[in-house]
């Protein structure tokens, strides 16, 4: 089912956000700028952080992106706040999407923009999440597909950025499917 804007509006703290997609060239500073920002989440979550990994664009060496870190945490139970939101609150992170099962925090604005999701370790989004990144790390031609599909996709206006996430669900399925991706 395509998102509209209620949907996002019921899930997105801050509502709708419009504007522009700018892609980077590949930053050899970014898994820098991950490792950091894992070491602060461990420091912070102890053992409530039951995995941490690089993921999205940023993490596939070669690969343009926003400039904007994409990590994914592994939280026992994202909808208990209580347990972990504090403490992350406490060091510069925001809550921006509040949705079942799923949190997603911002912090390191304006120069450094970290987005963290928060799942459960074994949410199906975390393994398709490394399935994903894994691929685009061997393969030169998914990458390559990959890139084209959001510098097409960047040229547009987007309602909100998650209008864009949602465009290049085809091809990141496309891509799923050939590193034996099943739902």
């Amino acid at each position: 089912m395509p998102l509209d804007d209620e949907q996002l509006a019921a899930k997105l703290v801050r509502g709708l956000v419009p504007g522009k997609i700018t892609l980077a060239e590949y930053d050899p500073a970014w898994p820098e700028r991950y490792e950091r920002r894992a070491a602060e989440l461990r420091d912070v979550l102890g053992d409530r952080l039951r995995l941490v990994e690089h993921i999205g664009s940023t993490s596939v060496p070669g690969l343009a992106a926003k400039p904007i870190i994409d990590i994914v945490a592994g939280i026992d139970d994202p909808d208990d706040e209580p347990a972990y939101l504090p403490d992350l609150e406490a060091v510069g992170y925001d809550v921006r999407v509040r949705e079942p099962g799923h949190r997603c925090l911002r912090a390191g604005d304006p120069h450094e923009p970290v987005n963290l999701h928060c799942y459960a370790p074994q949410d199906v989004e975390v393994r398709r999440y490394l399935v994903f990144r894994d691929r685009l790390r061997a393969s030169v031609a998914d990458r390559e597909l990959y890139e084209a599909t959001k510098r097409e996709l960047a040229r547009r206006e987007w309602r909100d950025v998650n209008y864009y996430a949602e465009a290049k669900r085809p091809v990141i399925f496309e891509i799923l499917g050939r590193a034996g991706w099943q739902e």
